[in-house]
């Protein structure tokens, strides 16, 4: 029968005789066959009869399907289970579910809608079966990614206060190349939203004819208008998240320019814009949920006075109106911006700054006057009210549950080394929003992962920089259907609680994970090799806390970018699977001392598949690489 099938699919084809090279991708297009043109030019050549011409026959582009398609991995596993060795019964195929893929609930109801869905060949479908056809097509599909299909939709409480969730966000969102430069341009914040992205980022500046201007501030980056910003996020605010969207302002307006930024915020969002507390008078002793904040965009900015005066205030036309900040809000430019170092650098010698006490903010620029700020911007600040930080002290004696704090790297790193009980204590409390220090001028980015450690919820990174950096962020926030928040474990939640990343204690679950790789398929070619050659390795990483830091590599395969074999195994013990990640990187051995990219996948330990698995390849940017892949047992306990 999968001859008929066969021949009954290319057939048509055919019709006027032997198809070229452009025919045979153009058949393998419409059979949903994913290639790489590389490696099918390489199959194509090595099939093609010379003295014919560069055209195949119907025998040939079956040889070159089968080359592609039928793996003997595949074949091997279902040979195993199939008595005959050319189809699964209903009952083979729940046996290979739970004892290969540990779908312990397996059965007919499981089997049927697999084969109803994956087997192509009409008769062994009515006959409830499947081929070796339907067999490849499931063990390729999204059900058999190492990724758990559950977790591709939102399965976590969404109820809880926003404080306890990781929640995916940019920095500098309007900048796509470096920070001194480089172009301020939309596309920051449309593709940053269509990531999934929930905290955006807007440096705001005075511009001409009274119109508020985006730009990184005392560079040579360009600039864009405020209202063309708030246009864009007003149209793909809510396009890959129903959960809300914060706007983090770096404001350095005049009261005036603030005063048409509310106006814009409030005529560009309409009602998506959060101004008042939900219910009215609502509880503000705990911030709201993301579920009851869904579709809402939240204004974070500094705020004068309290919420109570600005809903009185709504009734009246406060538009000119201004107020003093006290000094504790006052807009100094410490540690709730995130400047640059300036292209003018100020006279003093930074290695006099650096002799400085350590436990001093660094200062980045000379504190500027106490700020005046538009009451009808500052009314627009409900749960997202920046408040300097000063200590962790400071912040459980005076801070509100709606104030959040801005720290940069340099110095959350310090917390993390030497206070980590305190600031977990304080994360559980507080949103907090981590920064790259200034002088990452090329927008390179820090490693999230060691913030995250301590629950810190807005681990704000360069979206537009590629690397292990960004991949760790797109990874975690693949989880909880890509929704962008992710609710912290509960040892992160927890006010009291004794867990440091340095010293897990009791909150320890160790995982001991198994991983067979097995094999790779249509991996990217070298970009030395003239044809579809590599000598691929495989790294596999994991990020967590720092005993769980690991990375083990495997053996070089040469000159096999098609379909390399390993079928080496590697072993992780894992103390706190809740916050670990699992990268894993294929990479072209150019010699010794260099390797070049080929593609990854980095996904949260806890959304490991067990059993026999496909891992998708990302390219560099992140895109998915449509045919290539690596194939690979799993197992923990």
């Amino acid at each position: 029968t999968s001859h008929t099938w066969f021949w009954n699919v290319i057939q048509n084809d055919f019709k006027t005789g032997n198809i070229d090279l452009e025919g045979c991708m153009r058949l393998l297009e419409k059979m949903q066959i994913p290639f790489d043109e590389d490696h099918v030019k390489h199959i194509f050549r090595r099939t093609v009869d010379k003295q014919a011409g560069n055209i195949i026959s119907m025998e040939d582009f079956r040889t070159i399907y089968r080359a592609l398609v039928h793996r003997p991995e595949y074949e091997e596993l279902f040979k195993a289970y199939s008595s005959d060795g050319l189809i699964l019964t209903e009952t083979q195929l729940i046996k290979f579910l739970v004892k290969e893929q540990f779908q312990a609930e397996a059965n007919e109801t499981t089997a049927l809608e697999i084969i109803m869905k994956y087997e192509p060949i009409d008769e062994v479908r009515k006959k409830r079966e499947m081929s070796f056809e339907g067999f490849i097509r499931y063990m390729r599909s999204d059900e058999c990614s190492i990724f758990k299909i559950q977790h591709r939709t939102i399965y976590q409480d969404m109820n809880q206060p926003l404080c306890d969730y990781f929640i995916s966000s940019s920095h500098n969102t309007y900048l796509i190349a470096d920070q001194l430069m480089g172009p301020s341009h939309l596309w920051g914040y449309t593709s940053a939203l269509l990531k999934g992205c929930r905290c955006l980022e807007i440096d705001c500046w005075d511009g001409t004819n009274n119109e508020p201007i985006v730009y990184h501030g005392h560079t040579l980056t360009s600039k864009i208008p405020f209202r063309s910003v708030i246009h864009v996020i007003d149209k793909y605010a809510f396009m890959s998240s129903a959960y809300p969207l914060v706007l983090s302002l770096e404001n350095h307006c005049s009261p005036k320019q603030q005063a048409v930024m509310a106006h814009y915020l409030k005529s560009i969002l309409g009602d998506k814009l959060l101004s008042s507390p939900i219910g009215g008078e609502a509880d503000m002793t705990q911030l709201p949920s993301p579920e009851a904040l869904k579709f809402k965009v939240l204004v974070k900015n500094k705020k004068a006075g309290t919420i109570e005066e600005s809903m009185l205030r709504m009734d009246d036309d406060t538009l000119g109106e201004t107020d003093d900040l006290s000094d504790s809000d006052s807009l100094s430019e410490d540690e709730d911006t995130d400047d640059t170092i300036p292209l003018h650098q100020p006279r003093r010698s930074t290695k006099r700054r650096a002799g400085r006490r350590s436990s001093l903010p660094p200062q980045k620029k000379s504190k500027v006057k106490k700020g005046n700020i538009a009451l009808a911007l500052s009314d627009l600040v409900v749960y997202t009210k920046s408040q300097r930080f000063v200590s962790f002290e400071h912040s459980l004696m005076n801070q509100k549950c709606y104030e959040n704090n801005s720290i940069g790297e340099t110095r959350a790193r310090k917390l993390v080394r030497y206070s980590a009980k305190d600031f977990i204590s304080h994360t559980a409390r507080f949103i907090t929003r981590i920064y790259p220090k200034g002088r990452r001028v090329s927008s390179s980015n820090y490693n999230p992962q060691e913030f995250w450690n301590v629950g810190c919820q807005m681990v704000a990174l360069n979206f537009q920089t590629p690397g292990t950096q960004m991949e760790l962020q797109d990874g975690k926030f693949l989880d909880n259907g890509g929704c962008g928040y992710i609710l912290k474990p509960g040892f992160l939640r927890d006010r009291n609680t004794t867990f440091t990343p340095q010293n897990v204690g009791g909150h320890s679950k160790p995982m001991s994970l198994s991983i067979r790789l097995i094999s790779g398929h249509q991996l990217p070619p070298s970009s030395l090799s003239k044809t579809n050659k590599a000598d691929p390795k495989v790294q596999i990483e994991i990020f967590g806390v720092p005993e769980d830091q690991a990375r083990k590599k495997s053996s070089v395969v040469k000159s096999n970018a098609l379909s390399p074999k390993w079928n080496e195994t590697f072993s992780f013990n894992i103390q706190v699977p809740e916050l670990a990640m699992i990268r894993f990187c294929v990479v072209d051995e150019v010699s010794l001392a260099n390797n070049e990219f080929l593609g990854q996948f980095t996904l949260p330990v806890m959304s490991l598949n067990t059993g026999y698995r496909n891992i998708p390849l990302l390219s560099k940017e992140g895109i998915k690489l449509e045919s290539a892949s690596l194939f690979a047992h799993i197992w923990y306990y």
